[in-house]
């Protein structure tokens, strides 16, 4: 249970020293640890990891712990880029196997365009109603009665 709150207070902590090598170079690339795996089994095999192997891998990896050489191999190589400031971490070939990860917006400029301009007819339009819909009342608080509706008679 301590393990538990340990990793609350301090998500970064790992008592492996190998595995924490795994966690940092797959924080640096801003992947998952399981994709870094992957990553690693293209780079050193040339191929990617089949099928088969994605449980096998996921299990031995999560549950107990254990490291394929070539994922440490990997880990130390990316760590080493970035510290010598040679990593690119928006390289699409580090994201290949993120299927939601895209590098540019089309018509980014565009769009931020058409939602400013958007923005600022929805608020102007607010105030301006606000604006139009107040009275002239008695007091600034309640109950708020206009000046005829008090008017004597």
């Amino acid at each position: 249970m301590t393990g538990f709150f340990q990793t609350l207070i301090h998500p970064d902590h790992e008592d492996e020293p190998e595995r924490l090598l795994v966690i940092s170079a797959a924080n640096i690339l801003e992947i998952g640890e399981f994709q870094l795996l992957q990553l690693a089994h293209f780079d050193w095999y040339g191929a990617d990891m089949p099928e088969a192997m994605f449980d096998r891998m996921f299990s031995s990896y999560m549950v107990h712990g254990i490291i394929p050489p070539w994922a440490r191999h990997y880990a130390r190589q990316i760590i080493e880029l970035d510290e010598a400031g040679q990593l690119d971490f928006r390289d699409p070939a580090y994201h290949r196997y993120d299927s939601e990860y895209v590098t540019s917006v089309p018509d980014g400029v565009r769009k931020f365009c058409y939602a400013s301009l958007i923005l600022v007819v929805m608020l102007g339009g607010g105030i301006l109603i606000s604006s139009l819909s107040t009275f002239e009342g008695t007091s600034i608080l309640p109950p708020y009665f206009e000046r005829g509706e008090l008017e004597i008679r």
